[in-house]
């Protein structure tokens, strides 16, 4: 195989799992098991392209776009790059998405079956009834745009039952064909009734998962089509390197920064503070000792790692992740990312010694950049904090520059559990008093929508032709497309605000105990530090990527 990734069997040791992820994973995954409008992917991200169906009565719901969206974007054969997803573990994801997949292909081989005994030796009536739901289902959208079409839906339905009835009491044919006649419309009624138990089952089943997940008891996917039994399942097998990709360039250290858009995946610049001072030796020597770029980071790295132990026991950070990234420059409005490959590159990461290199060398022009990040998960992964620290040398100025990035919570939509199956309506006599009554989980327009599309289900490209399909965001990746804001949240905001003063002065200091140990006088730095010390305390968000001049 190519793409610089060893795909041979071997211990699975996963690459991601930042403490705190489960609640934002959890949610994202639901939506593989909800059955909402579709149209609801594009009030959360404007960037999600729905194609309207042919014939509403395809259409498909939440669930079943979302997981055949994100199964082929994530695992098809001809798939792009994706963006990390800091703060959930997107394997999960994908594999809820497969997993549901697997239990809607079952229902849908029992449906197929149904339609293949009915659909074909009660075809006319099939067709009649079809044709009755796909009316009343385009008369309804047409009342949901605010023009009055709902009775006539009704009407339509009623004129198939009256024409039921008739031809059942009043066949137009004799013989043979006028027991069929009488049956041709019944038959299918029966069908659509057993269909409706069918997908019943399966829609509670979806239904308990969903709840499941966003309850955070849910049971984690099964999927053993990705595991293969010998070496003939070339599907299984495909399917287990896609996945192990998919956890390879999850665990990349390479970003791509989008301008306004920040760092995909980190999120947008809400700060910036940097020290820049000149390198003079200190009194009493005739030059500094040489050191590189690479010594000051390295030295803050160190001094990063020690953040979690404070002199008080009142809790304090958390254990983040500290890692060197080499962040790729792209356009704001780039339509795809690409990922830097050669022989300094292994399994989507680029190698300790070049990521040292581009520390030392690449600091001005062309090429891509060295950063220092130290990355908090919080809120169960719903809120990302990414400070970057980033060193260069030019002429005889060095300059210490931190960045804040956040990204905030999941949307609102992902966090909704599935609402009860029953209604509060007044008593019959006691008209003062309510009662809560119980209603189907599915409706009768819904059981006719599964029936007509099981069939088609083994043929996606046809299915999507007629139902429409959904087209994820790009540049994709699954936790920044659907992420809000962390502003609105009051404590989210003070979490980012008070983050940044303790790591900025920790990258001051080792900065200005490496410059010491090697002969600079710090006297211009250490005035600097407590500067911007003073000020960071009083740091608002803000873009930091938007420039007014």
């Amino acid at each position: 195989m190519t793409d610089g990734f060893d795909f041979s069997p071997g211990a699975q040791v996963p690459l991601t799992g930042i403490d705190g992820e489960t609640a934002a994973t959890q949610a994202l995954a639901s939506a593989a098991y909800r059955d909402s409008p579709v149209t609801v992917l594009v009030d959360i991200n404007a960037g999600t392209k729905i194609t309207p169906p042919r014939l509403s009565l395809f259409r498909p719901n939440l669930g079943e776009a979302f997981a055949r969206a994100v199964q082929v974007r994530m695992l098809g054969a001809g798939r792009k790059e994706l963006v990390q997803s800091f703060g959930i573990e997107p394997q999960t994801v994908v594999e809820h998405c497969l997993a549901a997949n697997r239990l809607r292909q079952e229902r849908d081989t029992r449906l197929t079956g149904l339609m293949g005994v009915f659909g074909l030796l009660f075809l006319p009536g099939v067709l009649v009834w079809l044709g009755a739901f796909q009316l009343r289902t385009s008369l309804a959208s047409l009342r949901q745009r605010g023009n009055r079409a709902g009775a006539l839906g009704t009407i339509v339905l009623a004129v198939a039952i009256g024409f039921t009835v008739l031809l059942a009491v009043r066949p137009p044919f004799s013989g043979f064909w006028r027991e069929y006649t009488r049956v041709v419309m019944i038959a299918p009624v029966i069908g659509w009734y057993w269909a409706k138990r069918i997908c019943e089952r399966s829609a509670k089943d979806l239904r308990d998962r969903w709840d499941g997940l966003v309850a955070g008891s849910g049971v984690g996917a099964k999927i053993p089509e990705a595991v293969p039994r010998n070496p003939n399942q070339v599907k299984a097998e495909t399917l287990r390197q896609s996945l192990a990709k998919l956890a390879a360039e999850q665990n990349s250290n390479v970003v791509f920064y989008a301008g306004p858009r920040g760092i995909l995946g980190m999120g947008s610049r809400w700060g910036s503070w940097h020290m820049a001072e000149e390198l003079v030796p200190r009194e009493g020597l005739a030059e500094i000792h040489p050191f590189r770029s690479w010594d000051v980071i390295r030295a803050i790295h160190d001094k990063l790692r020690m953040l979690e132990r404070g002199p008080l026991h009142t809790g304090g950070f958390p254990k983040a992740s500290i890692r060197h990234w080499v962040v790729v420059p792209v356009g704001e409005n780039a339509g795809k990312i690409v990922r830097p490959t050669g022989a300094d590159v292994e399994a989507f990461s680029v190698k300790d010694f070049e990521i040292q290199r581009i520390c030392n060398n690449q600091q001005f022009g062309k090429g891509n950049r060295h950063y220092l990040g130290i990355q908090f998960v919080l809120w169960d992964g719903n809120l990302v904090l990414t400070l970057m620290v980033t060193v260069t040398v030019l002429a005889h100025t060095l300059r210490v520059e931190v960045t804040g990035h956040a990204l905030g919570p999941v949307d609102g939509l992902f966090t909704t559990a599935p609402e009860p199956s029953e209604k509060t309506v007044a008593k019959p006599v006691k008209f003062w008093e309510t009662k809560t009554v119980s209603q189907p989980i599915i409706t009768a327009n819904e059981v006719v929508r599964l029936a007509a599309r099981a069939p088609l289900t083994w043929f996606p490209p046809v299915l999507d032709h007629l139902g429409g399909s959904v087209k994820l965001p790009e540049p994709f990746g699954l936790r920044h497309t659907w992420a809000g804001k962390p502003w609105k949240h009051r404590f989210m905001a003070d979490d980012a605000l008070r983050a940044a003063t303790p790591v900025l002065r920790a990258v001051h200091a080792a900065a200005i105990q490496v410059m010491d140990e090697n002969g600079v006088d710090t006297s211009h730095f250490t005035n600097r530090s407590m500067v911007l010390s003073g000020l960071v305390q009083g740091v608002e968000p803000k873009k930091a990527d938007v420039y007014d001049a």
